[in-house]
């Protein structure tokens, strides 16, 4: 028998319904297999349902004997920031006691994890005095410089490819450029030392009678000595203790540090900005005069004192020739520096952009430095040890029981209310829970997603969300078959009518989740969460199941003649006689209404 064309395109919408199932449930099975970390068939779950790793940090303050109120305060806001960066979800971190911080991971961190709840990391902006690429004929690293976000516009390179982040060139001699780079090496002309005092008289920024000179500002290579000159020299970047010593150095001094990548080498000057200043920094596509460029940059936001004094960083950094070393800016971490861009033009009113050679990925990683990585104290650790839940199986159990009795109820209202019709909604509903397993597994996987029990309440309240969709469909239905029209017409003109209050429905619930995810933290976040994917899953349900499959019965001699055992029984919905005029037209007895005074006067009634 030939499919009408009305089911064609029902068959279709199912088929992609199933399409979507099959991919999802494929992308599951090959990350269990595969995946780097391996996914698992069942949802990850919550400290609450499954319980994890308790650490115990006590923060370490130089020059000091104790934190203040709002140094613990901070640190306790950017470790949950960092924590939640790095995808670990439903992690709990608060005060304990006097200063201490207790921070609880669920599930079994890493050893990276947790190694960087402890680790000091001053985030630091220290202007490039020389740049060498480690290993000879090694390429420098590929950032662009850092650029203006102006409202308008942003600039463009120059055509010559100046600006870009390279390593400065030993200067040429009557020798030739090879005499140049054996006498002088990374330094520029002048600032070599000399092991002969007799040849270091007149040569600037060396001690002169053994007097040093004053350095004029934070790039002046006056601050380069001898000894800093040999640590240079002796720097390892392979070398693991480098960054815990440059780390440890003084903020007011210059020093050697090495590229996160171990690709150059530098001497630092003193520390002219930290990441206190830095309000936020985002990945994203570049912005030019006409649009996206189709670069990926890491943009930039300080605060209006880090503005003001970028500003003036930048405007010193801009007057060294594009390329030089003294153009250049690092910004470092952990006592390595994980970007050096150099300057295209002084950068005022606090916003920034670095480009380069990233991807959107390279380009959240270094995001992700920059904004939570400025830990304003360190810490040691005093305890850590695993914890148990803190609900443990019975309660998840009794959960998923009053989800059971949830289902079973909705199941009985259906049957009773709708008969055969009824079971759409169980299998709508059923469609739904397997959408709703896959994402949330998926999500264990992709974005270290936790279910805890909040959660679990929002998946049983969502049970709701998704029968009101149906019961306002089928309701239209109904309308439409107690007008008079035949129940193959009155899905078309239901569906037209409940299509639209289903969607206003489900956006108010989005924006109601959304606010609730947005504004609160730890457990009701997880309900928001929750709340709004099963929101979202009820649209993909009703659009490309629920919809489909009535129209399909609708044909059926079953439900279309109106069986009583269907649902649509016009007689039992109480429908207005009325005859079929054949392509879609049907004529209704007329409305009776109430007569007007002239009728009664005339007496036509």
């Amino acid at each position: 028998m030939a499919i009408k064309p009305r089911n064609r395109v029902a068959v279709r919408t199912l088929g992609a319904l199933a399409t979507v199932i099959v991919l999802l449930f494929t992308g599951l099975a090959a990350a269990t297999q595969w995946a780097d970390p391996k996914a698992q068939f069942t949802p990850l779950l919550g400290l609450d349902l499954a319980g994890g790793r308790q650490i115990v940090i006590e923060p370490v303050v130089s020059g000091s004997d104790e934190a203040s109120e709002e140094q613990v305060q901070q640190a306790i806001d950017i470790i949950r920031r960092r924590i939640d960066g790095s995808g670990t979800a439903e992690a709990e971190v608060s005060r304990l006691g006097g200063d201490n911080i207790a921070v609880a991971i669920p599930g079994n961190p890493s050893a990276a994890q947790l190694e960087a709840l402890s680790r000091s990391s001053q985030l630091q902006f220290r202007p490039v005095l020389v740049a060498q690429p480690v290993g000879g004929d090694a390429e420098p690293p590929g950032d662009q410089p850092v650029l203006p976000l102006p409202d308008s516009f942003q600039p463009e390179p120059s055509p010559d490819g100046q600006g870009q982040d390279v390593s400065p060139q030993a200067p040429e001699t009557e020798d030739g450029p090879d005499d140049a780079e054996t006498s002088n090496g990374p330094f520029p002309e002048g600032l070599r030392a000399q092991d002969d005092a007799d040849q270091t008289q007149d040569i600037p920024g060396l001690p002169q009678d053994g007097v040093t000179p004053e350095p004029a500002d934070a790039s002046d290579l006056a601050q380069i000595t001898p000894e800093l000159e040999e640590q240079f020299t002796a720097l390892n970047c392979a070398d693991d203790v480098e960054g815990d010593r440059v780390a440890a150095a003084a903020e007011d001094e210059p020093v050697v540090a090495c590229a996160t990548d171990a690709s150059e080498k530098y001497i630092l000057g003193p520390v002219e900005l930290t990441g206190a200043s830095v309000e936020d920094a985002t990945a994203g596509l570049e912005q030019g005069q006409g649009g996206t460029t189709g670069r990926v940059q890491v943009a930039l936001d300080l605060d209006t004192q880090g503005g003001e004094t970028f500003g003036e960083i930048t405007s010193r950094l801009f007057q060294y020739p594009q390329g030089q070393a003294q153009n250049r800016f690092a910004i470092v971490l952990d006592g390595s520096a994980i970007t050096a861009p150099g300057i295209n033009e002084p950068i005022s009113g606090g916003q920034a952009s670095i480009t380069g050679d990233f991807t959107m990925e390279t380009a959240e990683v270094l995001a992700n430095q920059i904004k939570f990585g400025a830990l304003p104290i360190s810490f040691d650790t005093l305890t850590s040890e695993q914890i148990s839940p803190t609900l443990g199986g019975e309660q998840l159990r009794m959960g998923i029981i009053a989800g059971m009795v949830g289902l079973a109820l909705v199941f009985m209202y259906s049957l009773a209310q709708y008969r055969a019709l009824g079971l759409v909604t169980i299998g709508s509903l059923a469609v739904a829970a397997v959408l709703a397993y896959l994402a949330v597994s998926l999500l264990g996987w992709a974005a270290n997603f936790r279910l805890t029990m909040a959660g679990v309440t929002g998946l049983i309240v969502a049970i709701g969300i998704t029968a009101d969709s149906f019961i306002v469909y089928f309701e239209r239905i109904r309308d439409e078959v107690r007008a008079g029209r035949p129940l193959r017409y009155a899905v078309d003109t239901g569906w037209a009518r409940a299509r639209r209050t289903i969607l206003i429905s489900d956006a108010v619930n989005l924006i109601a989740a959304g606010v609730l995810f947005w504004l609160s933290e730890s457990s009701v976040k997880a309900f928001a969460f929750t709340l709004g994917l099963i929101t979202v899953i009820d649209l993909i349900v009703i659009f490309m199941f629920t919809h489909p499959i009535v129209s399909i019965l609708a044909n059926t001699k079953f439900f279309g003649e109106g069986h009583r055992w269907s649902g649509m029984d016009p007689e039992r919905l109480g429908a207005k006689r009325s005859t079929y005029l054949g392509r879609g037209r049907v004529n209704l007895p007329p409305v009776k209404t109430k007569p007007s005074r002239a009728e009664i006067e005339g007496g036509v009634v």
